[in-house]
């Protein structure tokens, strides 16, 4: 039996497929001759991926520079080369600015916490405050002036009297009958002023005293006056007054007191002012008073429960 040989495909009838790696040539694509007197073979030779370009290639004036196609580059870095810690220049920076966030919530929650202290204490305080006053129930006392010795004034009518001092001594009488549980300590550094017409006639000071609830004590106010003159029209008024036996004064004191809640318990110190309108019926000697009405005023709310 004869061998039969197999013949070799040719280069031309089954192309071999192309290296990896290599760009198969174009064949629509001719690529540009050479010339035969070119002097240099590899200038001659077709720029492939394995033949370095010449740097006039990448001259801003060579055709082929172009910007590259835009679109998304995605770089991957291994992951050996990547830092998973600052660098030692940067260590106390990062440090620092990683503990900012922590140390702002602490900061936020130390001052919420002390407002929602602060909060309660008032609400304490207040509702503490709200019980006592309702338990005692304070109320302001009430003055009058049951007698008024006068000295010193039955000149003023007179217009060519020269200035006097008059001297004054009243009996002041304070009542605390309306409160039944809370006592009053009148403090010292009070005063007592006597007026006619506007004009401050004699002043002195309220004896500091204490008074119990359910109490009515009467003060003797001493004052004393210097310099006294009154204007014409002043005078003019005071003798028709005299003359009808009705001259109508005014006695203003501001008294400093501090109520007592029992043995302990007390409050702070505020200032009472009372007015009260009288009329005597002579200037000189033990006259006799007519009481037309006293007014108190307090600064705290408190005093009218």
């Amino acid at each position: 039996m004869a061998d039969r040989v197999h013949p070799m495909p040719s280069p031309s009838s089954s192309p071999l497929p192309p290296p990896p790696g290599r760009r198969p040539p174009d064949h629509h694509h001719q690529q540009p001759s050479v010339a035969d007197d070119d002097p240099d073979p590899a200038a001659a030779a077709p720029a492939t991926e394995t033949t370095p370009l010449h740097p006039s290639f990448f001259h801003d004036d060579h055709p082929l520079a172009l910007s590259p196609p835009p679109g998304t580059y995605i770089i991957q870095v291994p992951k050996d080369q990547v830092l998973r810690s600052p660098p030692p220049d940067r260590a106390r920076r990062y440090k620092k600015l990683s503990g900012r966030p922590a140390r702002r919530r602490r900061l936020r929650r130390a001052c919420c916490l002390a407002c929602a202290a602060l909060l309660a204490i008032l609400l304490a305080a207040a509702a503490f405050v709200g019980a006592v006053f309702l338990i005692f129930r304070p109320r302001p006392p009430s003055f009058s002036v049951p007698s008024l010795a006068v000295r010193g004034l039955d000149a003023l009518a007179s217009a060519s009297s020269p200035p006097l001092s008059p001297s004054l001594d009243a009996a002041v009488r304070a009542d605390n009958g309306r409160n039944g549980k809370t006592g009053v300590e009148y403090r010292g550094g009070g005063d007592v002023a006597v007026s006619y017409a506007g004009e401050r006639l004699a002043a002195g000071t309220w004896p500091a005293f204490r008074q119990a609830p359910r109490n009515v004590t009467v003060v003797a106010v001493a004052m004393r006056g210097q310099g006294v003159r009154l204007t014409d029209a002043q005078r003019t008024q005071l003798a028709a007054d005299r003359a009808v036996a009705a001259v109508p004064l005014t006695v203003e004191a501001t008294v400093p007191v501090r109520l007592r809640f029992g043995k302990v318990l007390r409050t702070w110190t505020v200032d009472v002012k009372a007015r009260c309108e009288v009329a005597v019926d002579r200037l000189d000697g033990n006259a006799a008073v007519v009481n037309k009405g006293c007014s108190v005023r307090v600064k705290p709310l408190w005093w009218w429960w």
